[in-house]
């Protein structure tokens, strides 16, 4: 399949308007979107064909509580490493969107499937967690194609969420995310628009 400008052009734009959300509306997603998006993520490539990733829904809102008691642990502990200023600034940044959105998705990789029987991992065993995070990746654009935004949630203790959620003993968190409807549409990310990072010079190197 040749692909055209169209595809280019389109790819863009969802490259373009990819963002991590932390404003959700509450509207239910529809559960046809959520296998599309399931079927969207296994095409992703891994290694050796291992696709190492693992996925629990967390609908439960007793679990989702533990889950957001553990974020605001972890934000509380995040947050003592900047000066007064700097901390904050870092505590006036909303960093999740655990309450609203109507999706969680905890990500873990398996530290030794049997899939792929070991190919291409041996010098690089990071390279499951890496194929994982291709998955997170594939997800996060397809969504976007769907209108739906994805955050991921990164401030979290991930023996902690591996404890709520009883996930086996070879499974290591990779990513917790939300997702859902934007609560507003943005191609500018937030931390852009706050003033507390914006882009460095792209490090690709010849040599």
């Amino acid at each position: 399949m040749d692909l055209t400008q169209s595809h280019r052009d389109a790819l863009r734009a969802v490259l373009q308007w990819r963002r991590d959300v932390r404003h959700f509306l509450p509207d239910p997603v529809d559960p046809a979107v959520l296998d599309r998006l399931r079927a969207a993520m296994d095409l992703a490539p891994s290694v050796g064909n291992s696709r190492p990733w693992r996925v629990i829904e967390v609908a439960s809102p007793e679990l989702r509580t533990e889950i957001i008691a553990n974020f605001e642990a972890s934000n509380q502990a995040a947050g003592a490493i900047y000066d007064d200023n700097q901390q904050s600034d870092y505590f006036a940044l909303k960093l999740a969107g655990l309450r609203d959105a109507p999706i969680h998705l905890a990500v873990f990789t398996a530290a030794d499937p049997g899939e792929g029987h070991g190919l291409g991992r041996q010098s690089m065993p990071e390279m499951l967690a890496y194929s994982t995070v291709c998955a997170i990746h594939t997800l996060w654009l397809a969504a976007r194609a769907e209108n739906l935004g994805l955050g991921w949630v990164s401030i979290l203790d991930p023996q902690a969420v591996a404890h709520t959620l009883d996930a086996p003993d070879h499974w290591r968190l990779t990513g917790y995310l939300c997702l859902g409807k934007a609560a507003q549409d943005d191609d500018t990310p937030l931390l852009h628009r706050v003033d507390w990072q914006q882009n460095t010079a792209s490090h690709w190197q010849k040599r």
